[in-house]
């Protein structure tokens, strides 16, 4: 016996149309319950990029996406000396923290830097926890900073200043957001405030 004769009454008034019908109608219910969450910010999921990392804490200690699951991640690139985009992301992000409330112990913020040049583990350590002593910084070498780069699509590029040492750095404004399982879900503007940022980490917290 098929799963179809399986749901056809014995009387004999569902005929194995009908069970079908009422199989595709069941489908089309269910996939209507699982419709798509609505973001504020712009939704990512699906993308076959920034899909891990391998860098060192300010802590001193080795980490991946792997090291964070069961929380969602906010990852950010940057670096200290910065004088307009990264404090002004980081604060923002801060308030996010506030915002969550209880929530917020279930979202980390890595600040990924792209001056390892300048960016020793002791000036992350200081720098980085001041905005939330939650959150972390990460580094590695040039060419893992790189190739961390390459892997997130981050622009990055030195400007030369008036002596060499006073360099700044371009690179991409926007911050990418994982789920609690580590899947990339959304890449938040620069300047997008704190509640909308906040709504979406719910919503994915829920998730």
């Amino acid at each position: 016996m098929t799963t179809l004769d399986a749901l056809a009454p014995r009387s004999g008034r569902w005929t194995r149309r009908a069970a079908m019908a009422a199989m595709l109608s069941g489908a089309l219910w269910l996939a209507g319950c699982q419709s798509k969450p609505e973001f504020r910010n712009t939704d990512v999921t699906g993308a076959d990029f920034a899909q891990d990392f391998h860098l060192t804490g300010h802590d001193g200690k080795q980490y991946s996406l792997a090291d964070f699951r069961g929380k969602a991640v906010v990852i950010f690139f940057g670096y200290t000396q910065c004088p307009d985009v990264c404090p002004t992301t980081m604060s923002e992000l801060a308030e996010v923290m506030k915002v969550l409330g209880p929530d917020a112990d279930r979202v980390q913020v890595l600040f990924v830097t792209v001056d390892p040049e300048r960016d020793t583990p002791q000036l992350l350590a200081s720098y980085v926890p001041a905005f939330d002593p939650r959150f972390l910084g990460l580094y590695g070498d040039e060419q893992a900073t790189e190739r961390t780069a390459k892997a997130f699509r981050v622009f990055y590029q030195k400007v030369p200043g008036k002596t060499p040492g006073s360099y700044t750095v371009d690179h991409t404004a926007g911050s990418y957001v994982y789920d609690p399982k580590g899947r990339l879900r959304l890449f938040v503007k620069h300047g997008t405030g704190p509640e909308p940022i906040a709504q979406d980490l719910r919503t994915l917290l829920a998730g």
